[in-house]
């Protein structure tokens, strides 16, 4: 059966899933807005939890347990997408957001098949131009970042599991307030705690290289809005803007639609209000 309404594609961030959406979904559905939450290779409930991750927790197996995101890259991620892509477009104009590190594969995916993709939404997310995601990582505008707050939290040796794996059931209350700060400063402690749950242990270590940065006649053919989050720490609002800057001087005749939220890097998703308001505004062009 075919239709003609629209579909919002929405795609995850790192150590997150579908499950992250699920709030937001609802508060769409009662705006008449239909969504469909994408679970990227490795994730959801093909994550790997082992059982040294619960409580009480077994470190020393933990670092040792194998990971079903070894071996899984970008280019894993954007075909996984494609396919959604494929079947979604079958009943209308599709719209994808990407939050977070999942703006590094809608940026691949929209590489590949421009065709599929209405409108790209990045909210807060990774959106590659100039640099690779690990060199922007460094660049001034990231100076604000505590990267010492994940850092804390590495369980494994990725060199050993060929993966990223973080505990993020520690009970180390520094740990916690440091990783609040980064991405639930708006929130209560219960919310953070709460959406902490619906983080997966691993993820993979492809961010991508120089070929999957956004090109210009296939990327930059499709009309595209950036949703600024404006009390992000995780991805500091300089860093958004400079994502911006170099995604309009790649295509001048093709700007981008800018919105902001006010918001830290995960709140949007706890009060979905504004953002289900935006997002429906969005999908309805």
């Amino acid at each position: 059966m075919t239709s003609t309404s629209p579909t919002l594609v929405l795609v995850h961030g790192a150590f997150a899933n579908s499950f992250s959406f699920a709030p937001l979904q609802a508060a769409l559905a009662l705006r008449g807005v239909r969504s469909l939450a994408v679970d990227l290779p490795g994730h959801g409930f093909q994550a790997t939890f082992p059982a040294a991750y619960q409580a009480p927790q077994d470190r020393e197996a933990l670092a040792a347990a194998p990971s079903s995101m070894a071996g899984v890259t970008l280019a894993d991620n954007a075909a996984h997408l494609i396919g959604v892509l494929e079947r979604a477009r079958e009943h209308g104009p599709v719209t994808v957001l990407a939050h977070s590190r999942g703006g590094i594969t809608l940026t691949a995916a929209a590489n590949a098949r421009p065709d599929l993709i209405d409108r790209m939404v990045y909210a807060s997310a990774w959106a590659p131009v100039d640099l690779d995601v690990d060199a922007y990582q460094t660049a001034p505008e990231m100076a604000s970042f505590d990267g010492a707050a994940l850092a804390g939290l590495v369980a494994a040796n990725p060199a050993d599991i060929a993966a990223l794996r973080c505990d993020f059931r520690t009970a180390d209350p520094a740990s916690l307030a440091a990783v609040k700060k980064l991405f639930l400063a708006d929130g209560t402690e219960d919310e953070f705690r709460t959406f902490l749950t619906t983080f997966q242990p691993d993820e993979n270590l492809d961010v991508g290289g120089a070929a999957d940065r956004a090109r210009a006649d296939t990327w930059g053919t499709v009309p595209r809005t950036y949703i600024r989050l404006s009390e992000d720490e995780s991805m500091p609002i300089a860093m958004q803007d400079r994502l911006i800057r170099e995604a309009d001087a790649l295509t001048p005749g093709n700007p981008s639609d800018v919105r902001t939220l006010r918001s830290s890097h995960l709140g949007w998703l706890v009060h979905t209000d504004p953002a289900a308001d935006l997002l429906a505004d969005i999908v309805a062009g």
